[in-house]
């Protein structure tokens, strides 16, 4: 009866009432806890070079708007007073051949710099002597990023690399892998031409823009399963055997070139195949590598992959990566992703040590405009756009909160600090040349604020720039406090 009566006078009760009795509960206020944080000054890493991204496939659409807009996606990455990038990552197109039903998607669709004769048939038509056989006008769109960047970084860093051989070097005739993700898409015996391939445009694009490429990476995340020919970007599954021997010949070409560029490798998705790769290099071939890149999508064994920089001496790269939340629902302003995104660039840096951290592709397509029905969308990127043609009247640009989380770290650990270890896992640590600052990048992911102690002695808060829900990368009160989901940057001074 009383639970009937309770039931009656529910059922009765006036809409406002009935509000007042759904209405969540304020959340509670957490008590903070009490951390320590106890970077090892004695202990600095290699000069870090800096932060990037990969221009494929977003400078493919983007390098061809309008002035004003284009020029605003520049000054976001790349200026002073956006995030302070000094890497780019130059994807050498492939190419499909003519005739192929576009599939591709879009900015993937990255063209080669090949031009087949009016008349040629079958694979053996291309002679990289012949200039009649190249097309300079190619990838327009992606080399007028090359001149933004270095309009406005005073020493970029370019690498340059590859996805895929262009068709006619390939065993399915397409860019996008062979017809099983496991199986080599070059062609046997085509190491040495393709690697022509890449010299040539190399050199080329560097006298055409007066850059200079470091690196270049002749293969990317190159024993994974996922390369197949109907695939919807550039791609190709290469052995160890084939990278090695792709390796030595790019190797080769560039020196037969008289170019200063060295070898980048292997690119790997991960870290665990990293050390696979590695283990299937000869020395000869590990001797020709110049640096080495890894991938992040994957963090198990990235102490191995740390460890076999420092034994071999060669410089490590973190160079791609992008870590939405899984299954969070697009949105510009939600920090979800932007928390779990910082979380990894924390955990790479600490257990890489690499010298630089490279994004995948700094532009995505907003995923309502894909028309694909993909529910929810996607939180990839940190600036949305439509990716609508250049002559369209608008291109609008929605800057994520992903944007802010990356620019607590590049926009306050910069070339030539050193990393240097912090014994908090949500902390990353570097210092200054000069050994005057030291700057604590710190990600609290939970509900409970943290008041943070500095365990150097004479150590002193004099900046503290915070993102969270409502603030992007703000300069607020000095002191040493990390608000619940918030990604905090602490500037201390040492002396």
């Amino acid at each position: 009866m009383i639970r009937a009566l309770a039931l009656s006078l529910l059922l009765t009760a006036s809409p406002a009432a009935l509000a007042q009795t759904s209405a969540p509960p304020s959340p509670v206020a957490e008590p903070a806890v009490s951390l320590t944080l106890r970077p090892d000054l004695q202990r600095p890493g290699q000069p870090f070079e800096g932060w990037g991204t990969a221009l494929a496939w977003f400078a493919h659409v983007t390098g061809g708007y309008p002035d004003p807009v284009r020029e605003k996606l520049a000054d976001l990455f790349y200026g002073p007073q956006g995030l302070g990038w000094t890497i780019a990552r130059y994807n050498i197109g492939g190419g499909d051949a003519p005739e192929t039903k576009p599939y591709l998607r879009p900015g993937a669709d990255v063209p080669g710099f090949w031009r087949r004769p009016a008349g040629a048939t079958g694979t053996d038509w291309w002679n990289p002597a012949d200039p009649a056989m190249w097309d300079w006008s190619a990838d327009a769109n992606q080399r007028w990023w090359l001149d933004a960047i270095r309009k406005r970084v005073k020493t970029p860093i370019f690498e340059a690399f590859s996805n895929s051989p262009p068709w006619f070097m390939t065993v399915s005739g397409r860019v996008s892998g062979a017809e099983k993700g496991t199986e080599d898409n070059l062609l046997p015996g085509q190491e040495a031409r393709f690697a022509e391939y890449l010299a040539i445009v190399v050199d080329r694009l560097q006298k055409a823009h007066g850059i200079t490429f470091r690196t270049l990476s002749p293969v990317n995340e190159p024993n994974t399963d996922y390369w197949f020919a109907a695939n919807t970007q550039e791609g190709a599954h290469w052995s160890p055997a084939r990278q090695a021997m792709m390796i030595d010949a790019a190797d080769r070409a560039l020196k037969a070139h008289g170019l200063k560029t060295v070898i980048a490798a292997p690119d790997e998705t991960n870290s665990h195949l990293f050390v696979r790769d590695w283990q299937g290099y000869p020395a000869a071939t590990r001797a020709r590598i110049g640096q080495l890149n890894v991938h992040s999508y994957g963090t198990v064994h990235q102490t191995a992959v740390r460890d076999i920089a420092r034994t071999h001496g060669i410089r490590l790269w973190m160079s791609e990566n992008d870590t939405p939340l899984d299954k969070d629902p697009e949105s510009f302003d939600g920090m979800a992703s932007p928390l779990a995104f910082a979380e990894h660039v924390v955990h790479d840096l600490k257990r890489l040590e690499p010298v630089a951290w490279v994004f995948w592709q700094a532009v995505e397509r907003q995923s309502s405009d894909k028309g694909d029905g993909t529910a929810g969308g996607s939180n990839w990127g940190i600036v949305k756009m439509a990716y609508t043609p250049a002559s369209a009247p608008e291109h609008p640009i929605h800057v994520t909160r992903k944007y802010w989380a990356m620019a607590q770290f590049s926009r306050y650990i910069r070339p030539g600090y050193r990393l240097v270890p912090v014994d908090d896992e949500d902390t990353v640590g570097a210092v200054s040349p000069d050994g005057q600052r030291l700057v604590l990048v710190h990600v609290n992911g939970g509900v409970v604020p943290r008041r943070l102690t500095i365990g150097v002695p004479a150590a002193k808060v004099v900046a503290r720039i915070v993102t969270d829900a409502t603030r992007d990368a703000a300069d607020v009160s000095a002191q040493a406090l990390a608000e619940p989901q918030a990604i905090t940057t602490l500037i201390v001074a040492l002396r």
